[in-house]
Protein backbone atom coordinates (compact mmCIF):
# COMPACT_ATOMS: atom_id res chain seq x y z
CA UNK A 1 0.00 0.00 0.00
CA UNK A 2 1.24 3.40 -1.16
CA UNK A 3 1.19 6.56 1.51
CA UNK A 4 -1.20 8.11 -1.00
CA UNK A 5 -3.39 5.17 -0.83
CA UNK A 6 -2.89 5.37 3.11
CA UNK A 7 -3.97 8.75 2.94
CA UNK A 8 -6.70 7.89 1.09
CA UNK A 9 -8.64 5.51 3.37
CA UNK A 10 -7.38 8.51 6.22
CA UNK A 11 -8.94 11.63 4.20
CA UNK A 12 -7.37 15.61 5.32
CA UNK A 13 -10.49 15.99 7.44
CA UNK A 14 -10.56 13.20 9.63
CA UNK A 15 -6.44 13.23 10.50
CA UNK A 16 -7.61 17.38 11.20
CA UNK A 17 -10.48 16.62 13.19
CA UNK A 18 -8.78 14.07 15.23
CA UNK A 19 -5.60 16.18 15.66
CA UNK A 20 -8.38 18.85 17.07
CA UNK A 21 -9.99 16.65 19.54
CA UNK A 22 -7.16 14.91 20.60
CA UNK A 23 -5.70 18.40 21.49
CA UNK A 24 -8.94 19.63 22.85
CA UNK A 25 -9.26 16.41 25.28
CA UNK A 26 -5.76 17.09 26.85
CA UNK A 27 -6.85 20.83 27.96
CA UNK A 28 -9.88 18.99 29.71
CA UNK A 29 -8.54 16.20 31.57
CA UNK A 30 -5.76 19.13 33.00
CA UNK A 31 -8.42 21.52 34.18
CA UNK A 32 -10.46 18.43 35.52
CA UNK A 33 -7.93 17.48 37.92
CA UNK A 34 -6.50 20.81 38.49
CA UNK A 35 -10.03 22.68 39.21
CA UNK A 36 -11.31 18.95 40.88
CA UNK A 37 -9.35 16.34 42.52
CA UNK A 38 -7.64 17.60 45.25
CA UNK A 39 -4.27 15.68 44.88
CA UNK A 40 -0.98 16.53 44.99
CA UNK A 41 1.36 16.70 41.94
CA UNK A 42 2.24 13.12 41.48
CA UNK A 43 -1.11 11.83 41.81
CA UNK A 44 -2.58 14.44 39.85
CA UNK A 45 -0.32 13.65 36.74
CA UNK A 46 -0.77 10.44 37.04
CA UNK A 47 -4.97 10.56 37.50
CA UNK A 48 -4.61 13.67 34.23
CA UNK A 49 -2.68 10.68 32.33
CA UNK A 50 -5.62 7.98 32.80
CA UNK A 51 -8.50 10.34 32.43
CA UNK A 52 -6.63 12.05 29.02
CA UNK A 53 -6.58 8.83 27.29
CA UNK A 54 -10.01 7.75 28.31
CA UNK A 55 -11.51 11.18 26.76
CA UNK A 56 -9.37 10.53 23.98
CA UNK A 57 -10.87 7.43 23.36
CA UNK A 58 -14.50 8.59 23.49
CA UNK A 59 -13.21 11.85 20.99
CA UNK A 60 -11.33 8.86 18.53
CA UNK A 61 -14.72 6.89 18.29
CA UNK A 62 -16.93 9.87 17.67
CA UNK A 63 -14.83 11.56 14.62
CA UNK A 64 -13.65 7.85 13.41
CA UNK A 65 -17.47 7.18 13.17
CA UNK A 66 -18.45 10.82 11.23
CA UNK A 67 -16.09 10.12 8.72
CA UNK A 68 -17.73 6.45 8.01
CA UNK A 69 -14.95 4.54 9.81
CA UNK A 70 -16.87 1.13 11.19
CA UNK A 71 -16.03 -0.10 14.84
CA UNK A 72 -15.19 -3.82 15.19
CA UNK A 73 -18.23 -5.74 15.69
CA UNK A 74 -17.91 -7.62 18.57
CA UNK A 75 -14.12 -6.64 19.29
CA UNK A 76 -13.00 -8.43 16.61
CA UNK A 77 -10.64 -7.86 13.30
CA UNK A 78 -12.16 -8.64 10.05
CA UNK A 79 -10.93 -12.02 8.57
CA UNK A 80 -9.54 -12.67 11.53
CA UNK A 81 -10.20 -14.13 14.94
CA UNK A 82 -8.15 -11.75 16.61
CA UNK A 83 -9.89 -9.68 19.41
CA UNK A 84 -9.15 -6.31 20.23
CA UNK A 85 -10.26 -4.28 23.92
CA UNK A 86 -9.60 -0.72 22.59
CA UNK A 87 -11.32 1.62 20.19
CA UNK A 88 -10.21 0.43 16.37
CA UNK A 89 -12.31 1.56 13.40
CA UNK A 90 -12.26 0.42 9.87
CA UNK A 91 -11.61 2.54 7.01
CA UNK A 92 -12.03 0.50 3.52
CA UNK A 93 -15.42 -0.57 1.99
CA UNK A 94 -15.03 -4.15 0.99
CA UNK A 95 -11.36 -4.52 -0.26
CA UNK A 96 -7.94 -4.39 1.77
CA UNK A 97 -8.24 -1.03 4.04
CA UNK A 98 -6.59 0.37 7.21
CA UNK A 99 -7.69 -0.44 11.06
CA UNK A 100 -6.93 2.77 13.10
CA UNK A 101 -6.41 2.89 16.30
CA UNK A 102 -5.49 5.08 18.89
CA UNK A 103 -2.18 4.87 21.03
CA UNK A 104 -0.54 7.47 23.15
CA UNK A 105 3.30 6.97 23.17
CA UNK A 106 5.87 8.01 26.06
CA UNK A 107 7.57 10.84 24.04
CA UNK A 108 7.83 11.46 20.14
CA UNK A 109 8.82 8.47 18.01
CA UNK A 110 8.59 6.05 20.90
CA UNK A 111 6.61 2.97 20.63
CA UNK A 112 3.53 2.94 22.82
CA UNK A 113 3.30 0.02 25.44
CA UNK A 114 2.74 -3.43 24.38
CA UNK A 115 -1.48 -4.42 24.79
CA UNK A 116 -3.43 -7.37 23.89
CA UNK A 117 -5.02 -5.32 21.49
CA UNK A 118 -2.51 -3.90 19.56
CA UNK A 119 -0.06 -7.08 19.52
CA UNK A 120 -3.57 -8.07 17.74
CA UNK A 121 -3.83 -5.59 15.46
CA UNK A 122 0.05 -5.53 14.75
CA UNK A 123 -0.14 -9.16 13.78
CA UNK A 124 -2.10 -8.20 10.25
CA UNK A 125 1.16 -6.18 9.36
CA UNK A 126 2.93 -9.67 9.11
CA UNK A 127 3.67 -9.66 5.31
CA UNK A 128 4.99 -5.93 5.35
CA UNK A 129 8.85 -5.41 5.13
CA UNK A 130 10.68 -3.91 7.65
CA UNK A 131 11.13 -0.88 5.32
CA UNK A 132 7.47 -0.63 4.06
CA UNK A 133 8.54 0.69 0.64
CA UNK A 134 5.63 3.26 -0.06
CA UNK A 135 6.37 3.22 -3.90
CA UNK A 136 3.68 0.48 -4.97
CA UNK A 137 6.28 -1.80 -5.74
CA UNK A 138 6.57 -3.06 -2.10
CA UNK A 139 4.51 -6.18 -0.83
CA UNK A 140 1.02 -6.35 -1.10
CA UNK A 141 -1.28 -6.97 1.53
CA UNK A 142 -5.00 -6.89 3.30
CA UNK A 143 -5.88 -4.91 5.76
CA UNK A 144 -3.08 -2.39 7.45
CA UNK A 145 -3.19 -1.49 11.08
CA UNK A 146 -1.92 1.87 11.41
CA UNK A 147 -1.96 4.03 14.55
CA UNK A 148 -2.57 7.60 15.71
CA UNK A 149 -0.33 8.28 18.01
CA UNK A 150 0.17 11.26 20.67
CA UNK A 151 3.11 11.78 23.06
CA UNK A 152 2.19 14.10 26.41
CA UNK A 153 4.24 17.01 26.60
CA UNK A 154 5.79 16.20 30.28
CA UNK A 155 6.87 19.90 30.83
CA UNK A 156 3.73 21.42 30.49
CA UNK A 157 0.04 19.84 31.24
CA UNK A 158 -2.30 20.29 29.36
CA UNK A 159 -0.08 20.48 26.06
CA UNK A 160 0.85 17.37 23.79
CA UNK A 161 4.30 17.25 22.43
CA UNK A 162 3.43 15.36 19.10
CA UNK A 163 0.54 14.01 16.93
CA UNK A 164 1.99 11.37 14.72
CA UNK A 165 0.77 8.28 12.49
CA UNK A 166 2.44 4.81 12.85
CA UNK A 167 2.66 1.60 11.65
CA UNK A 168 4.23 -1.22 13.80
CA UNK A 169 6.01 -4.30 12.71
CA UNK A 170 4.33 -7.83 13.45
CA UNK A 171 6.88 -8.47 15.98
CA UNK A 172 6.60 -5.00 18.29
CA UNK A 173 9.96 -4.23 17.85
CA UNK A 174 10.46 -0.82 15.80
CA UNK A 175 8.31 1.51 13.33
CA UNK A 176 7.52 0.03 9.83
CA UNK A 177 6.48 4.05 8.83
CA UNK A 178 6.41 7.10 11.21
CA UNK A 179 5.62 10.72 10.10
CA UNK A 180 4.56 13.69 12.88
CA UNK A 181 1.46 15.06 11.48
CA UNK A 182 2.47 17.88 9.75
CA UNK A 183 4.66 15.86 7.49
CA UNK A 184 1.79 13.38 6.82
CA UNK A 185 -0.05 16.47 5.49
CA UNK A 186 2.58 18.46 3.75
CA UNK A 187 1.89 17.12 0.45
CA UNK A 188 -2.03 17.74 0.11
CA UNK A 189 -2.26 21.46 2.43
CA UNK A 190 -4.06 22.83 -0.75
CA UNK A 191 -6.27 19.29 -0.86
CA UNK A 192 -10.22 20.50 -0.59
CA UNK A 193 -11.44 19.70 2.87
CA UNK A 194 -12.96 16.27 3.18
CA UNK A 195 -16.69 16.41 5.24
CA UNK A 196 -17.76 14.12 7.65
CA UNK A 197 -20.60 11.41 6.35
CA UNK A 198 -22.32 11.67 9.93
CA UNK A 199 -24.37 14.97 11.41
CA UNK A 200 -22.72 15.71 14.72
CA UNK A 201 -23.73 14.29 17.84
CA UNK A 202 -26.19 16.10 19.77
CA UNK A 203 -24.54 18.76 22.19
CA UNK A 204 -20.95 17.32 19.63
CA UNK A 205 -18.41 20.31 19.78
CA UNK A 206 -17.81 20.70 15.67
CA UNK A 207 -14.58 22.22 14.03
CA UNK A 208 -15.30 25.54 13.06
CA UNK A 209 -12.87 26.44 9.88
CA UNK A 210 -13.42 30.10 8.22
CA UNK A 211 -12.78 30.69 4.62
CA UNK A 212 -10.04 31.97 3.42
CA UNK A 213 -11.90 34.90 1.41
CA UNK A 214 -15.57 36.12 1.95
CA UNK A 215 -17.70 37.79 -0.82
CA UNK A 216 -19.36 40.61 0.11
CA UNK A 217 -23.05 40.53 0.01
CA UNK A 218 -24.78 42.39 -2.50
CA UNK A 219 -28.38 43.26 -2.87
CA UNK A 220 -29.74 41.80 -5.80
CA UNK A 221 -31.50 45.40 -6.65
CA UNK A 222 -28.07 46.84 -7.05
CA UNK A 223 -26.20 46.39 -10.26
CA UNK A 224 -23.43 44.37 -10.09
CA UNK A 225 -19.38 46.48 -10.03
CA UNK A 226 -16.36 45.43 -11.27
CA UNK A 227 -13.46 45.28 -8.92
CA UNK A 228 -10.25 46.59 -9.07
CA UNK A 229 -7.06 44.77 -9.24
CA UNK A 230 -6.84 45.56 -5.25
CA UNK A 231 -9.91 44.03 -4.86
CA UNK A 232 -11.79 47.55 -4.13
CA UNK A 233 -14.90 48.31 -5.34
Amino acid sequence: MAKDELKRFLPRGLILDLEDRMAAATVKAFQIVRDHAGLDKKRGRELEGQARFRIMEHAFEEVCELYGGQQLGGGVIPNTDLKVFQPFARFGGTGPGVILGLAAMPERNKLPVKNRSRLAGVTLNFDLTPRLDFDGTGPKAGDIFVLFLVARDRERSGKLEEIAIGIIDSTYEQFLFYEPLDKFLADDADAPETRPLSPLPSGGTGVVRLKTKVKPFIPPEMPPTVEDEDGTA
